[in-house]
């Protein structure tokens, strides 16, 4: 699959939102290719695993996010799931998994319910596969509002209590796994 085609579909002119995509999910992506090279015994699927990382994020054009020059109309927490319908579309469903699984540490039908997240309960939003955890474990290091910084553990651990203690968890399970 050539990734960059189907980056170039959805955003085709240089411009401050392509660069900040192709920023952050390139560090993404080489951050998941260094869990690779360091942990042979997970037999990840390297190929797989970085044409997913450039893309788990393809959706945010479509949503109101303009701290990242994202001026589309739909909430943020959207992305995944555009994102997803997008690549699914196009018959990658397990790029669109990725993509529909990173946000946060991954999101629960409990959470749903109870943030009233304006997501389908019927979908699932919690990484299952190897490749799926590697990527948004990843993700949570990198900002596309601050592209030249990457977080510690310690730093992104601490964004993520928001979304609960499950979460952190899932989190420092992933450091055990991938540090």
């Amino acid at each position: 699959m050539d990734y960059l085609s189907i980056i170039n579909q959805y955003y085709p002119s240089e411009n401050e939102l392509r660069r900040i995509l192709l920023t952050h999910s390139r560090q993404v992506a080489d951050r998941c290719l260094l869990i690779a090279r360091k942990h042979p015994e997970l037999k990840l699927d390297t190929e797989f695993l970085e044409e997913a990382a450039m893309l788990h994020d393809i959706g945010i054009y479509a949503c109101d996010a303009p701290s990242i020059q994202c001026f589309g109309t739909e909430p943020y927490i959207c992305h995944g799931l555009i994102g997803g319908k997008l690549l699914r579309e196009k018959g990658f469903v397990r790029h669109a998994q990725v993509c529909e699984r990173h946000t946060g540490t991954g999101i629960s039908r409990e959470q749903i319910i109870a943030q009233n997240l304006p997501l389908p309960l019927d979908g699932c939003y919690e990484p299952d596969t190897i490749e799926e955890q590697v990527v948004c474990y990843a993700d949570k290091f990198y900002s596309k509002t601050n592209p030249a910084a990457e977080r510690t553990v310690e730093q992104t651990a601490r964004s993520l209590e928001k979304f609960g203690e499950k979460g952190l968890r899932r989190f420092f399970k992933w450091v055990d796994m991938f540090e």
